[in-house]
């Protein structure tokens, strides 16, 4: 049995569903249950430039409107990573909804010297996203239904939606690893050198995978109408 407890109101208008612990779970004295149980009112969530260095920090010390500041800081991206890494809205929410849970249970053994706040984030999120990736291989090979990837959505017939669409489905159909690499450097703006300290490879490798990787993409969209590559190369 797991115990639920509501998230920051951020999380709620994400619309993200609730997170489970097991009864035994604890950080720093609290229960899963305890955790952000009620949330601080707007004005105790201060709009001030706090690194994110210190906010990890105050939320080590327990601090709630210091993580409900570090959600609303970066939750759009772990949310636009992994729904592209994953393919899949839901299981994106349901990713960045545990890459923040571990923030507030770990943040006090996070150490500065060892990774940026947004690089552990971007490694929590890849290696979680990893995780559920393999798990539906398991499952393919069981001889399951594998999950939908991305759909057209009804009506969406304007050129740019196409185009994204079709992007879209033809980088969930890239090995893992050169999805992630792409996903960091194209979409999220991160240097070679610092995806590759978020993958844990070497510089050499990360930039193999994005060659790679944009070479299927040229290839698969090529397929689909050489026009799609415009921008894309």
């Amino acid at each position: 049995m797991t115990t639920t407890f509501p998230l920051p109101a951020v999380f709620a208008t994400k619309r993200l569903p609730s997170v489970g612990f097991s009864p035994g779970q604890r950080s720093r004295g609290q229960t899963g249950a305890a955790l952000l149980h009620s949330v601080d009112a707007p004005d105790k969530v201060a709009a001030v430039a706090d690194s994110d260095q210190e906010l990890m920090k105050r939320i080590g010390q327990g601090d709630r409107s210091a993580c409900q500041l570090l959600v609303e800081r970066h939750l759009d991206r772990m949310l636009a990573f992994a729904e592209r890494t994953l393919g899949n809205r839901s299981e994106a929410e349901e990713v960045a909804q545990e890459v923040f849970t571990r923030v507030w249970l770990h943040a006090s053994r996070w150490k500065p010297t060892e990774a940026r706040v947004t690089t552990w984030l971007f490694r929590v999120a890849m290696n979680l996203c990893l995780n559920r990736i393999a798990k539906h291989r398991e499952v393919t090979l069981e001889g399951r239904a594998e999950p939908t990837s991305l759909q057209p959505q009804p009506g969406a017939i304007a050129a740019k939606k196409e185009l994204s669409w079709h992007v879209n489905r033809a980088l969930q159909e890239l090995p893992e690893k050169q999805r992630i690499a792409i996903n960091l450097c194209h979409y999220e703006g991160w240097k070679n050198r610092e995806a590759a300290e978020i993958m844990n490879l070497s510089l050499e490798a990360v930039e193999s995978l994005l060659a790679r990787g944009r070479r299927g993409l040229k290839e698969k969209l090529s397929k689909i109408g050489p026009e799609l590559l415009q921008g894309e190369a």
